[in-house]
């Protein structure tokens, strides 16, 4: 991987990290599918110490209580006020036998998030205990509910402040942008690429690597969990304990959509995030005259949302016609970008967008890593309302021959090996094949001719057999 920095004059640690992923040179790498993991698949992979120090915050529990699947909140609320263990056993009779999976996933959440700590006792039985700091905070919140660490700006200080849909229009332009950069990297000058996004090789221009362009095809909120994955992950390279900003980053989405926060009431390390944070537009920057503040927007209030309730309320645009025609509705720059990842787009007017699904544009499609899987999931994701209800979605004629043409280019398969011929005896021969079937090795053999093909890596091996055959 080539280690980047930000190509504009604001150094965002986010960017940095993620574009180590994301951008390399166009040096052909082993494909790896980008995995979206949510805010609380990083709370349940940290230290056990870490993670009971995020239940010191009333909020970080409700968040991790918002998570849970509905069984395991069951669970939660029905021991918040059990003291003492209870035994696994006597779990397992709360619900009917028909739910065994769904109880085992509930209770495997449960203890990963150390919200049900493990207990045996002398007979090495299994029983659950809450966790004293999750159990105190959410007894206090339910009693006497809670309030945030910081309280909005009165409007008389702020002024006029952005609507929603303005709130949500910045969001969406500054998140475009972010993503246009990934696209249109390779258009950057070669002078300005060799410290900054791209180092090419070879005289060959920078490309966006395989991860780069699974990311693109991903939806908005697993493309933004990726990224918070990626800075709390690179946090401790720039000297911020992963646990400060996780629970910074849980609490933001609590707050209000709209209201405005002062900036004074952050820590250095808060308001170093928050400045990362709004050049992805999760935040709004605004300056008064004496005081500065942030405004969230939805991007940062759904941090804490489940990805299949984030992602329910999505309108699609694109409509697959059966002679392979593509169209979509959309203004938007990066939409027409996306598009021309996997098809040939023809010409865009101010709301539509004309392609056409073509073998050479899949092709380029595929020499990027994008799979044929993919850009079917994508069509199917992203399919206008007038089509979204109809069996299939996407023409069955078109999402066929779009693995055929991924098919096509499988069919070879190139392998490094070593031909062996001119053995002295049919027996020696035979020892060899069968050595090197015995192995694995063996890719093809002729009896008649006596000649055999092993693969390279077991050409060492097979020199060996032959001289102790001798």
């Amino acid at each position: 991987m080539v280690f980047v920095e930000w190509l504009f004059s604001c150094e965002i640690a986010c960017y940095i990290y993620l574009l180590r992923q994301l951008s390399t040179a166009s040096a052909k790498m082993p494909q790896v599918m980008v995995v979206a993991r949510n805010f609380m698949d990083m709370v349940a992979a940290l230290p056990a110490a870490k993670l009971d120090m995020l239940y010191d915050s009333a909020f970080i529990c409700e968040a991790v209580l918002r998570s849970f699947p509905p069984l395991a909140k069951k669970y939660v609320l029905q021991m918040l006020y059990v003291l003492a263990p209870v035994p696994a056993a006597a779990i397992e009779e709360w619900v009917l036998d028909e739910y065994a999976s769904k109880h085992k996933v509930a209770i495997d959440r449960l203890v990963q998030l150390r919200v049900f700590v493990e207990v045996r006792d002398r007979r090495k039985e299994v029983s659950y205990k809450m966790n004293i700091k999750f159990q105190d905070n959410m007894q206090k919140y339910l009693v006497s509910g809670g309030s945030l660490p910081r309280q909005p700006i009165p409007s008389s200080i702020t002024g006029r402040l952005p609507t929603l849909t303005e709130l949500e229009n910045y969001a969406l332009e500054q998140w475009e942008c972010f993503l246009l950069q990934l696209i249109n990297s390779s258009q950057v000058e070669k002078g300005t690429t060799q410290n900054s996004v791209l180092i090419p090789r070879d005289n060959e221009a920078p490309k966006l690597s395989e991860n780069g362009f699974q990311f693109l095809l991903m939806e908005t909120n697993a493309q933004l969990w990726y990224i918070m994955r990626e800075y709390i992950s690179s946090a401790e390279e720039r000297g911020v304990d992963p646990t400060e900003l996780i629970s910074f980053l849980l609490e933001l989405s609590f707050h209000t959509l709209g209201d405005a926060y002062s900036l004074n009431s952050l820590t250095d390390v808060q308001r170093i995030a928050i400045r990362d944070l709004a050049e992805l537009g999760l935040v709004k920057l605004q300056q008064g005259r004496k005081d500065s503040w942030f405004i969230p927007t939805k991007l940062a209030t759904n941090l804490s949302s489940s990805l299949s309730d984030a992602s329910a309320s999505k309108e699609g645009i694109v409509v697959v016609e059966t002679n392979f025609r593509l169209y979509a509705y959309s203004a938007s720059r990066l939409h027409c970008e996306i598009l021309r990842l996997f098809s040939r787009v023809e010409y865009q007017l101010p709301n539509l967008i004309v392609g056409a699904i073509t073998k050479e544009s899949l092709y380029g499609a595929f020499d990027n890593g994008i799979t044929a899987e993919q850009i079917v999931a994508f069509l199917q994701q992203n399919a206008h309302p007038r089509v979204a209800d109809k069996i299939p979605i996407v023409p069955e004629n078109v999402t066929d021959q779009i693995r055929l043409w991924e098919n096509d280019r499988n069919r070879v398969e190139m392998v490094l090996s070593h031909v062996y011929e001119e053995f002295p005896s049919k027996d020696m021969f035979e020892q060899c094949c069968d050595h090197a079937r015995d192995n694995g090795f063996l890719l093809w053999e002729d009896a008649k001719k006596m000649r055999l093909i092993v693969r390279v890596e077991f050409h060492q091996e097979m020199r060996e057999f032959l001289r102790r055959q001798r």
